[in-house]
C-alpha cells in the first residue's frame, strides 16, 4: 500500500473487529473546538485621510496637551467633541476637531461646540451652537464656550415660542427673536471681557446657530449667528454655498436671502429661485423687540446673519466653523471627496463623520468644527 499522502488523517478508522484506541486529550480539544464562538474579523477603523499632492506636514494625530493650571481645571477643553442624533426627518452629526497647528504646539481647541435639545415630542426644538474664538486672543476658546453657552440658555427659556414660530412660517417675529438673544449673548461677552479687564475684540468669538424642529411635519431649518464661517448644501451630489448675504455698510437694503413666509411677490423679487425657495428681501433692519427679550443692548460690531429654508428629502445641509469652511471653499477636492462620501442614502456614522471631517488639507491647519443635517 502506498504511503498516505500529505495532510492524510494520521489516526484512520480501524479495521473491522478492532477497536479504536481512545486519545483524552484530543477528545477534549476536538470539544472545545466545536463548542467554541465565531471569531469576527475586526472592521479596519477609519483613517485620517488627506486631499491634495502631498500630505500636510503636521502628525494627523494629537501631540501635546495643553498647559493646565490649578484652579482653572474646569476650563480644559478635550482634543476632539463628537455628538449625534435622530429627530423627524433629519439625521445630526456634529464634530469639533482641535487643528494641526493647535495639537503641535500644545494649545487648547478655540472652537467650541454645543448640541441641545429642548421640550418634548413634536414640540421638541434641537439647537446646535458653534463658536470660533479669535486666534490672537489667549482666552479665545474661554469665549467661545461662554457664547455657546448663553446662546443655549437664552433658546431655552423661549424654545416654545421659537418652535411655534418655525412650525408657523411667522419668518419676522422669528428673525426678530433671534436677533434679539443674540445681541444678549454678546452684550455679555462684552460684560464679562471688561470682568476681565480686556479689549470687547479680546474676548469675543463668531457664533454660529442651526435650529431644528423634532415635528417630522416640519422641514424649515434655520440658521443664525454672527461672524465667520460657512453654510453650505449638497444637493443632487453638488455643493451650494448659501451663506446669507450681507447688506453693504452703506446700504439700506441688502441682497435677497432664502426664507419663508414672504409677502405677495413683486415682478422685481421673484416667488421662488429655481430650486424651489421662497425668497424674501433682508431689510438689515432690526424690528421692535418681541416678547422673547425686554430691554435692548448694544448691537455686535458685525451683522446679524439669518436664514430659514425648507429642506428636500436628500438634502445634505453643513454648517461649518471658519477652519472647515475656509478648505471647502479653497479646495475643490475636499468638496468633491467629501460630497462622495455623503452621497449615500445612509448617513455615516459617529466614527465615519469624524473622519471625514478630518480629511487633511496642506496650508489649512486651523480647528475644524462641521454640523451635517441628513434629510430622509
Amino acid at each position: 500500500m502506498p504511503p498516505d499522502p500529505p495532510g492524510q488523517d494520521p489516526d484512520p478508522e480501524p479495521e473491522p473487529g478492532e477497536e479504536k484506541e481512545r486519545d483524552p486529550e484530543k477528545e477534549q480539544a476536538s470539544a472545545r473546538t466545536d463548542h467554541a464562538p465565531t471569531v469576527q474579523v475586526p472592521v479596519p477603523r477609519p483613517r485620517t485621510g488627506f486631499v491634495g499632492s502631498r500630505p500636510p506636514t503636521y502628525d494627523p494625530e494629537p501631540t501635546a496637551l495643553p498647559v493646565a493650571r490649578p484652579g482653572e481645571l474646569a476650563d480644559v477643553v478635550a482634543d476632539t467633541v463628537l455628538d449625534g442624533a435622530r429627530y423627524g426627518t433629519c439625521t445630526l452629526r456634529a464634530a469639533s476637531v482641535r487643528g494641526d497647528s493647535a495639537r503641535f504646539r500644545g494649545e487648547p481647541r478655540r472652537d467650541a461646540l454645543l448640541t441641545a435639545r429642548f421640550g418634548h415630542d413634536e414640540a421638541a426644538l434641537v439647537l446646535v451652537a458653534v463658536a470660533a474664538g479669535s486666534r490672537a486672543a489667549e482666552d479665545a476658546h474661554l469665549a467661545a464656550a461662554d457664547a455657546c453657552r448663553w446662546i443655549a440658555e437664552a433658546v431655552c427659556r423661549s424654545h416654545n415660542r421659537l418652535s411655534e414660530d418655525i412650525r408657523s412660517g411667522r419668518r419676522g417675529d422669528l428673525k426678530s427673536g433671534l436677533h434679539r438673544l443674540t445681541d444678549r449673548t454678546y452684550g455679555k461677552l462684552r460684560a464679562r471681557a471688561a470682568e476681565r479687564d480686556l479689549a470687547p475684540d479680546e474676548y469675543t468669538a463668531s457664533l454660529r446657530c442651526l435650529l431644528l424642529p423634532a415635528d417630522p411635519g416640519c422641514r424649515t431649518r434655520v440658521f443664525f449667528g454672527i461672524g465667520g464661517g460657512g453654510l453650505f448644501r449638497l444637493r443632487d451630489g453638488a455643493w451650494q454655498d448659501i451663506e446669507p448675504l450681507l447688506p453693504e455698510r452703506a446700504a439700506v437694503t441688502g441682497a435677497p436671502v432664502v426664507g419663508f413666509g414672504s409677502p405677495p411677490a413683486t415682478p422685481a423679487t421673484p416667488e421662488a429661485t429655481e430650486e424651489g425657495d421662497r425668497l424674501t428681501m433682508d431689510l438689515g433692519i432690526t424690528t421692535a423687540p418681541g416678547p422673547l427679550v425686554e430691554e435692548p443692548v448694544p448691537p455686535p460690531a458685525e451683522p446679524f446673519r439669518f436664514r430659514a429654508s425648507v429642506a428636500r428629502p436628500g438634502d445634505t445641509l453643513l454648517l461649518a466653523s471658519p477652519g472647515l469652511a475656509e478648505p471647502m471653499r479653497g479646495e475643490p477636492d475636499l468638496a468633491r471627496e467629501l460630497a462622495d462620501r455623503w452621497a449615500g442614502a445612509e448617513p455615516p456614522g459617529l466614527a465615519a463623520f469624524l473622519a471625514d471631517t478630518q480629511l487633511r488639507v496642506t496650508g489649512y491647519a486651523d480647528d475644524r468644527t462641521g454640523v451635517a443635517v441628513w434629510e430622509a
